[in-house]
């Protein structure tokens, strides 16, 4: 947290006015403000007036960034047969079946950014629960990870799908893009995130649904952001 005090941060900071932006205004603004010399990622954090303690009030989705992530996160694929090879004709980064597992297993590796699995392999995939889960990369029916049509999974996630789920604190956190994208790609990619968020409400959420609404890259301070057009574009 020390760079909150730098003089970039607090420059930055006096940059913001205390209110809630529309999200095209919210863009651009942060762009403007960034300060670090590398390509930041940009970030939206929800929070929702949901308890995720409650299994009925669970959060999460995924959704198809409409212009990527700016980084092409690294698959791998566990199955077997022909479908291994129709993932790596696909261009997966990592296949294998049991051997794959193992080496999870064993050696602790998880140099990769998602994991696909056939239904068939779950029950070996299963036991890496305690290695996956914690780093959000267990394969899951929901998002679209435990499937047979690996190619289809495997194309969603190159270009840019996105899986959300809320926290136990009742936020969700998840990246949008790069900084240096133009302003407009990056209004589109935050913009489908919200709304996928927001129809994702639980029908037992009571009282209001998205608490606040924040924008940021990397190193800079948040931009709130007003959700409003975008409730209303859901319940309509």
């Amino acid at each position: 947290m020390a760079r909150k005090s730098g003089k970039h941060y607090q420059s930055a900071r006096k940059q913001v006015e205390a209110k809630e932006y529309q999200l095209e205004e919210a863009v651009p603004l942060l762009q403007k403000i960034k300060y670090a010399k590398f390509d930041e990622t940009v970030e939206i954090h929800m929070r929702l007036g949901v308890d995720p303690k409650h299994a009925d009030q669970m959060v999460r989705g995924t959704v198809v960034m409409p212009n990527g992530l700016g980084k092409s996160k690294k698959v791998l694929v566990i199955a077997g047969g022909d479908k291994q090879r129709e993932a790596m004709e696909a261009g997966a980064d990592f296949v294998g079946g049991d051997d794959m597992v193992n080496k999870i297993q064993t050696e602790g590796w998880t140099d990769f950014d998602a994991v696909i699995a056939t239904p068939d392999m779950m029950r070996s995939v299963g036991k890496l629960g305690k290695v996956l889960g914690p780093r959000g990369l267990m394969p899951n029916p929901k998002t679209g990870t435990v499937t047979m049509d690996v190619v289809k999974a495997l194309k969603e996630i190159k270009a840019g799908k996105v899986e959300f789920r809320v926290d136990k604190t009742g936020i969700i956190h998840a990246p949008v893009g790069k900084i240096s994208f133009e302003a407009g790609k990056l209004v589109e990619n935050a913009a489908s995130l919200i709304s996928a968020v927001i129809k994702a409400k639980p029908a037992v959420a009571k009282g209001k649904y998205v608490r606040n609404t924040t924008l940021c890259s990397t190193m800079s301070p948040g931009v709130a952001i007003d959700t409003t057009p975008f409730s209303v574009k859901a319940a309509s």
